[in-house]
């Protein structure tokens, strides 16, 4: 047994609603280890829960992915050892913590080349966009995909890892300074969301037809402006609502604007095999370590600084990863 500090919710509500105490951690179970984390992985998820978008029975904890070291092992765990480096995506939402038992069935290995930091920033942002660029909808060579948010965590993984499929990666942000970044990231266009039409771009960049797939993890904001977007038989890919629930999708409406596909996947679903977990993670790790993508990790927030971590990530304040160091 031992103790950790760890970041509780008692009532959903803004940033200031997250508190900092200290719990006790029992001894792992069967098939759990104990890890003390070095990294934690700060993603828009944990302000749906924060928010309570996403409903949570109080109190509850925060975020789902880190990096760390495994402290102990229990019964029936063959696969680690302490002193491993480990880290993980998805799975009970308590990464907040300085240590915590984590199923080692869920548990992956830290390459060799890969930093802890590096695991924690990229590792769920990665796999979303493998399972959106190889499973949801197969990127090829030469596609034209449209990509919201293009310069936020995922956005500049995904620029990356379309421009080396071939595709040509349009982007979506908002102002200069975040669209040159998205440029920087394998972009070969960005609109800015602030000063642009985006479906007139999009359209424009595409000699009128539109682009194949628009991945749209902005939600009610650019709805409107997704649907335009697209080309006939297109795909509409929402993964995300930073600004709300999109709007419900009729069946008429997709049919009126060109026998359109609608699509809300989750990582949750593409990595529930854990084989799917495990070659989602190889593909990433690996892009990363022959230099196909790179994570740009631009913020850093001790743990104790979790209500601005939150607070600048819901006002749109950063780009790229953060990271919050345990201490």
């Amino acid at each position: 047994m031992s103790t950790a500090i760890a970041a509780r919710v008692y009532q959903a509500g803004e940033p200031d609603v997250i508190k900092l105490e200290e719990i006790t951690v029992a001894d792992p179970g069967p098939g759990e280890v104990t890890i003390r984390h070095t990294a934690i992985g700060l993603n828009f998820q944990d302000i749906y829960l924060r928010s309570g978008l996403y409903p949570m029975p109080s109190p509850f904890g925060l975020g789902n992915e880190a990096a760390g070291v495994v402290e102990k092992v229990g019964q029936g765990v063959t696969d680690f050892k302490e002193g491993d480096r480990v880290c993980y995506a998805g799975g009970a939402f308590d990464a907040y913590v300085t240590r915590r038992n984590f199923p080692a069935a869920r548990l992956l290995h830290t390459p060799d080349g890969v930093k802890d930091e590096q695991a924690a920033a990229i590792l769920l942002k990665g796999m979303t966009v493998e399972y959106l660029m190889h499973r949801c909808f197969p990127v090829k060579a030469g596609d034209s995909v449209l990509f919201h948010a293009a310069a936020g965590g995922v956005g500049l993984l995904a620029g990356q890892w379309g421009h080396d499929l071939g595709a040509r990666m349009i982007g979506v942000a908002g102002g200069a300074d975040k669209c040159k970044l998205a440029l920087a990231n394998g972009y070969e266009a960005c609109i800015d969301r602030k000063t642009e039409d985006i479906a007139a771009r999009a359209k424009e960049l595409t000699n009128g037809k539109g682009v194949p797939v628009v991945f749209d993890s902005v939600g009610k904001d650019s709805f409107d402006a997704s649907l335009n977007s697209l080309a006939a038989r297109g795909y509409f890919v929402s993964f995300g609502q930073t600004t709300g629930h999109p709007p419900a999708v009729t069946g008429a409406t997709l049919q009126k604007m060109g026998s359109l596909y609608f699509t809300r996947p989750t990582l949750v679903t593409y990595t529930a095999d854990v084989n799917d977990l495990r070659a989602s993670a190889a593909m990433v790790f690996d892009r990363l370590i022959r230099g196909v993508v790179k994570v740009s990790i631009n913020q850093r927030y001790a743990l104790s600084d979790v209500v601005k971590a939150h607070s600048d990530l819901q006002s749109g304040a950063n780009s790229g990863s953060s990271v919050i160091i345990p201490g």
